[in-house]
């Protein structure tokens, strides 16, 4: 007979992470589709390399400047309302990008994407913390991230294929690609509504013997973490190890959404045979397949053994030795299998990181530190892509591994408070 804890994690588990991942599949497509609009937007519009850079980017600066804000509202009026609103407005928003004429247009409904869909990760990594303990974490941030890799197998054919194919009302195939992209969206963000549970003990869906042992486990962390982390906000902001967290981030950051919105222009340029768009999708999917083992086995690793910071280590040291090889790649064929190795390491790094996160934190301080170390890290979302556009593929590349090296070198140094008492424990002892 299964116990009331397996019977729990598993009714949680299967209530919550796959509709989670979905949703943001969805967010992760709308993020990115630009970077495949952009093999017949830019010259429709007439964008330059370094216009479409900027546009990659700007998003992330609407995203920076309402990350905060939008999580501690979260917070206050629960996820099953505000997730719903930010996956309604972000849709709607992706919906129009269909209908742009100029690149000012592009500009600000870019812009507005970001503020549309910031606070989307961090509430549900938020959320997540409300339903899962410490030892299941890594594993059900890696199940939610599986959808970053994923965007990218579905959306590379996909999106090509419609701009191939769909060319309804005189209107370009990229265009229909944002208005059908952009729906599921709006419809998913409806079902939220009624799909979602805030917290455990609203959760009719479970017993009350569930609910019960639940929110009692629950509990329990959330007194351990109030003794080895900082209790209120004020002191969280002054712990350097947040600040840590948020560098060591936005170097996966910079190289994740740099080559989300450039590789499809990066294996256009090195390809002599592709002919279609299409080709160029089948393509783009081999690093991201590759990336998603990689999450799911690190991911389980980590929560198996407690191993974040080792997984960590790990992922960047493969990152840092991938991208340099990439930096000497001079064919596509070339290029896709250096970049399917280093996703090993680009993509094995999320789950296992987003769990790890969440040990610096307490319940008052998680809203405002995690939405901080995302925010600030989505700075790299800027970054990423804008230097794709201004300088070489090859330099680009060996740039990212320079900051692999640095991210590296800072899941060295950062430990969560229980890791520091238990060294400082053993040096004493010894």
């Amino acid at each position: 007979m299964i116990n009331v804890q397996e019977r729990t994690i598993k009714k949680v588990s299967l209530r919550l992470l796959p509709f989670v991942m979905i949703c943001y599949v969805v967010a992760q497509l709308d993020r990115i589709n630009i970077g495949f609009a952009a093999l017949e937007m830019n010259a429709e519009l007439a964008l330059s390399a370094e216009v479409f850079g900027l546009l990659s980017g700007i998003f992330f600066i609407g995203y920076f400047m309402f990350e905060i804000p939008s999580n501690m509202i979260l917070y206050k009026v629960g996820a099953r309302v505000w997730i719903a609103r930010i996956m309604i407005s972000w849709g709607i928003l992706s919906i129009l990008t269909g209908f742009v004429q100029t690149e000012w247009h592009l500009y600000i409904l870019r812009f507005l994407l970001g503020v549309a869909e910031a606070g989307f990760l961090p509430g549900i990594l938020l959320y997540l913390t409300y339903w899962f303990r410490k030892r299941e974490r890594a594993i059900a941030t890696s199940i939610l991230l599986l959808a970053i890799p994923i965007a990218s197998i579905i959306g590379s054919p996909m999106s090509t294929w419609i701009m191939d194919v769909v060319n309804w009302a005189e209107l370009s195939g990229w265009r229909w690609m944002f208005v059908l992209e952009g729906l599921p969206a709006v419809v998913l963000g409806i079902v939220v509504l009624f799909y979602l549970t805030n917290r455990p003990k609203e959760a009719m869906w479970l017993t009350k013997e569930e609910r019960d042992w639940l929110e009692g486990e629950l509990d329990k962390e959330r007194e351990e973490a109030k003794l080895v982390n900082k209790a209120s906000r004020k002191e969280m902001l002054k712990d350097k190890r947040v600040y840590l967290l948020t560098l060591l981030y936005f170097t996966n950051y910079t190289a994740m959404f740099g080559l989300s919105f450039w590789l499809p222009s990066i294996v256009k340029s090195l390809s002599e045979n592709v002919q279609t768009n299409l080709e160029i999708g089948w393509l783009a999917m081999i690093p991201p397949i590759i990336g998603i083992p990689a999450n799911f086995i690190l991911g389980w690793i980590a929560s198996k053994n407690g191993s974040h910071r080792q997984m960590l280590i790990l992922s960047f040291g493969i990152a840092a030795i991938g991208f340099a090889a990439c930096g000497f790649a001079n064919s596509s064929i070339m290029m896709v299998i250096l970049l399917a190795f280093t996703a090993i390491g680009l993509y094995g790094f999320m789950g296992v990181f987003f769990a790890y996160m969440t040990f610096f934190f307490t319940e008052r301080t998680a809203p405002v530190g995690i939405a901080l170390v995302n925010s600030f890290a989505s700075i790299g979302g800027f970054v990423g892509p804008m230097m794709f556009g201004l300088v070489s593929v090859s330099l680009g590349m060996f740039i990212l591994s320079g900051l692999a090296i640095i991210g590296l070198s800072l899941a060295i140094i950062l430990k969560p408070g229980k890791e520091e008492k238990d060294e400082a424990a053993n040096v004493s002892i010894t």
